[in-house]
């Protein structure tokens, strides 16, 4: 049986709609998976006509049949948008439908109907003019699976140059995410990076663990947290049996883990460390996941891009790809052993 994957719309004043449609009218994705759309089924056929697509829509309620049709796409509406939403333009409403989707998802998954979640991007500002405080999905999913332990992994670039990377902090200040590096987390981190890339079919990863301060502390001089802090988690986890050396200087450890090709995962202590190397090699095809969920769920690396919403010219590569992948996590998680 094909994964039954749930994506949901995320914004619908974004580009979410669009390059959902996009990507469904594409019947490769059908060869894979069984792929369900969580959101708004009139957003969905107003982004059909901003694409110029002759797209087929049915609205479901039972998942028995769900994504076995190549050329019709397949909505689980909440119906709950008004019809003239206007496209770009932050909304409360849209961000409270956001979360709403994620949240239809997350029940499903938990009820063992749904393999993976896939999410569309979401507004930050519009989720918290909506009444929502939550940074992201991330958040969003963890909160609602209960769940304590969990992050953010990012899979793109190419065949040649593959950057992977995940991170012991998420969306937090860089002063709070200095506050937060501490060997429990950095140790956490890496046992995730080990779990997330055997979902990805890399039996033996090599973890590579970025420093945090300049020139990874320089012995102290620039800093103690890896002194007191990173290399005691990395050395903890080398002697459980985890391939996993560090903490390199972050200036470096990306060249040699994606040119050079000594490693297959960077764990990244802040956001930004990670992100800006990840989005310079896998802006358009990136993927995002949320690893330590009790499902599987991966997204588009990009935002709502509201200057591009509703024009037709949106780009649902990495969709295609956060689908893909969702697809292969799943399939390897019969034989991989979750973290515990």
């Amino acid at each position: 049986m094909k994964p039954l994957i749930g994506i949901t719309m995320g914004d619908g004043a974004g580009i979410g709609p669009e390059i959902i449609v996009k990507a469904l009218t594409a019947s490769a994705l059908h060869i894979i998976c069984r792929p369900v759309v969580i959101g708004n089924l009139a957003t969905l056929r107003k982004a059909a006509v901003a694409l110029g697509l002759k797209a087929e829509f049915r609205k479901i309620t039972r998942l028995d049949n769900a994504g076995t049709q190549p050329l019709t796409i397949d909505v689980i509406d909440l119906d709950n948008l008004p019809a003239d939403l206007p496209w770009g333009k932050v909304s409360p409403v849209a961000g409270k439908a956001a979360y709403e989707y994620a949240a239809k998802a997350t029940q499903m998954a938990l009820a063992g109907k749904l393999q993976a979640i896939v999410t569309a991007p979401l507004n930050k500002k519009a989720l918290r003019l909506g009444g929502m405080e939550f940074p992201g999905h991330g958040e969003i999913f963890a909160y609602l699976s209960g769940v304590k332990k969990y992050a953010m992994l990012l899979v793109g670039g190419s065949l040649q140059e593959t950057i992977r990377v995940i991170h012991v902090t998420e969306h937090m200040s860089l002063r709070q995410a200095c506050e937060k590096v501490c060997q429990q987390s950095v140790m956490e981190t890496i046992e995730m990076a080990d779990y997330s890339l055997k979902l990805l079919g890399i039996p033996h990863p090599r973890i590579a663990v970025a420093g945090l301060n300049p020139h990874g502390g320089e012995d102290g001089l620039f800093g103690n947290e890896e002194i007191a802090e990173i290399i005691p988690a990395v050395k903890a986890m080398a002697a459980k049996g985890y391939q996993v050396r560090g903490p390199f200087p972050a200036d470096t450890v990306f060249y040699r883990a994606v040119v050079r090709q000594e490693f297959d995962i960077v764990v990244a202590m802040y956001h930004d460390q990670g992100l800006i190397p990840f989005k310079l090699l896998g802006f358009e095809t990136g993927v995002n996941v949320t690893v330590g969920l009790p499902f599987v769920r991966t997204a588009v690396s990009h935002g709502t891009a509201f200057d591009q919403a509703g024009k037709g010219v949106a780009d649902c590569r990495s969709l295609t790809e956060a689908i893909r992948l969702a697809t292969l996590m799943v399939r390897n998680a019969v034989s991989v052993q979750p973290p515990r």
